[in-house]
């Protein structure tokens, strides 16, 4: 089941005196988050806080809260993790979270043979890295267009590619 609620970034540090926060945040793009009226403290979407402003600076993305307006207040939230309720974003054509991909099975394009499950992503300054889990191994796959053919959400399927090289048993 889609979570409703997603972790958003992580609370880093302070800035300036009067309750402002550095978030490092989870995304792809520090100003992602500026579009956001309301974030939560916990996952489960009970904690809500109004976002006063939020706005990039470089990597992080600067942040006040409704009721939080001092230094004292903002450092009891340092190493927090804000979420955002998924259905509050917008997100361009062809994007997607990370979330939504965790758990489909990855298929061979060619013959729509099995060839595990998306169990990790990681990111990198290239791309991002899926790991596909077949139960007794584990290969690592580049999400790149000539390797990711189609992630179909309603399938519950991702198609690949399978490239020489990327799994062991290829000639």
């Amino acid at each position: 089941m889609a979570k409703e609620y997603l972790a958003a970034g992580k609370i880093v540090a302070m800035h300036g005196v009067r309750g402002e926060m550095r978030l490092k945040p989870w995304s792809d793009d520090a100003s992602f988050l500026s579009g956001f009226k309301t974030v939560y403290l916990d996952e489960g979407g009970k904690a809500a806080k109004k976002v006063l402003s939020a706005k990039a600076h470089g990597n992080v993305t600067l942040l006040r809260l409704e009721g939080i307006e001092s230094v004292e207040a903002a450092e009891q939230l340092r190493g927090r993790v804000l979420y955002i309720k998924k259905s509050d974003a917008a997100l361009p054509a062809g994007s997607y979270f990370v979330e939504d991909i965790l758990g489909l099975t990855a298929v061979d394009e060619a013959n729509g043979e099995v060839i595990g499950t998306v169990s990790r992503i990681e990111a990198y300054p290239a791309n991002d890295v899926w790991y596909i889990n077949t139960g007794e191994k584990e290969y690592l796959i580049p999400n790149i267009p000539s390797v990711v053919k189609k992630i179909d959400f309603d399938e519950g399927k991702v198609y690949l590619f399978k490239m020489k090289g990327l799994f062991e048993d290829e000639d």
